[in-house]
């Protein structure tokens, strides 16, 4: 059984992430990135669902060209885990630099 992060948890998980923000309404976090062009966008992307997958833990997740959109939460547990945060700190090892958003 996973479990969700609790309050105090979640809170100290997100101070060490960059950009990741709380998604209002759910238990999830979200960030948004932008690249150079749609080739570099689904690189990235390509990159993310290889570690998803190798997870067994899956983004809901957004692309238009040059932006992608990445929601994190574990569905079995309905909310955020430490899958979550693992995922997230991966991304945010690959996520580009200044183009980022």
């Amino acid at each position: 059984m996973i479990n969700r992060l609790t309050s105090e948890e979640r809170a100290t998980q997100l101070a060490g992430l960059h950009g990741w923000q709380a998604v209002a309404g759910r238990d999830a976090i979200q960030r948004q990135f932008r690249f150079a062009d749609f080739n570099e966008a689904f690189g990235f992307m390509t990159r993310v669902a290889i570690k998803a997958q190798e997870m067994d833990h899956h983004p809901e997740w957004f692309n238009v060209y040059n932006r992608v959109e990445i929601t994190l939460s574990t569905h079995e547990a309905d909310g955020l885990t430490e899958r979550d945060i693992a995922l997230a700190r991966f991304i945010d090892s690959i996520a580009p630099g200044p183009l980022s958003a």
